[in-house]
């Protein structure tokens, strides 16, 4: 037991250390920065019957619109993952199949009709409003214990920063480098029994741009 409390003071150390080195995006970006803007939906929940299974699968979502308005195109290289507060982390895409997105693009025909899945949505956003993209982030049901969870998507900007690991030593005795991207948090408390996944709600808890 008392290994088990020593371990978790040190895991919590060294979260503290990284949380602590990390630092935050630039109040006023330098003029080789750019931020494209983004509007989002709040995720939400659809069950399917894939397969020929009778029991349906549930996956979470949430709609992306980004829009390029620095006065150049801009290279869109995204990373985007959903993580719970049991430590769970699931990239975005993972295990989810082209009916799912088929199933929701039709579910939002009327006010997204040109929705695209992230790993159809390409390498660059152009310029102007009428170049703006919206894209679907989609993850298979997550842990039906988890209280919140946050969503994170980076690759809307270039800005980037280099910190020291708090632990690892390249050959040479130095701290290795660990490279961070500007990424949008979104955070989100669950509400709801477990037991009825499907009446679970989400209450949005705000956001905040951060070095990860």
């Amino acid at each position: 037991m008392r290994d088990l409390v020593c371990g978790i003071f040190v895991v919590g150390g060294i979260l503290a250390c990284v949380c602590l080195a990390a630092p935050e995006p630039a109040i006023v970006p330098s003029p080789r920065e750019w931020t494209v803007n983004v509007t989002y939906e709040h995720p939400q929940q659809i069950a399917l019957h894939l397969g020929g299974n009778t029991k349906a699968q549930r996956f979470w979502y949430t709609i992306v619109m980004l829009t390029n308005k620095t006065r150049r195109d801009v290279d869109f290289y995204p990373k985007c993952e959903l993580m719970t507060d049991t430590f769970r982390i699931m990239p975005a895409g993972n295990g989810v199949t082209v009916a799912v997105f088929e199933r929701i693009k039709r579910r939002h025909q009327s006010k997204y009709p040109f929705l695209e899945p992230l790993e159809k949505a390409g390498n660059k956003i152009l310029q102007g409003e009428d170049n703006a993209k919206d894209i679907a982030l989609i993850w298979p049901d997550f842990d039906v214990h988890a209280k919140s969870i946050r969503v994170f998507i980076t690759g809307l900007s270039n800005e980037t920063a280099v910190v020291d690991h708090p632990i690892a030593k390249d050959k040479a005795g130095k701290p290795v480098k660990v490279y961070l991207r500007k990424t949008l948090e979104l955070n989100y408390d669950l509400r709801g029994d477990p037991a009825l996944r499907s009446y679970i709600k989400l209450d949005y808890k705000g956001n905040r741009w951060i070095m990860r």
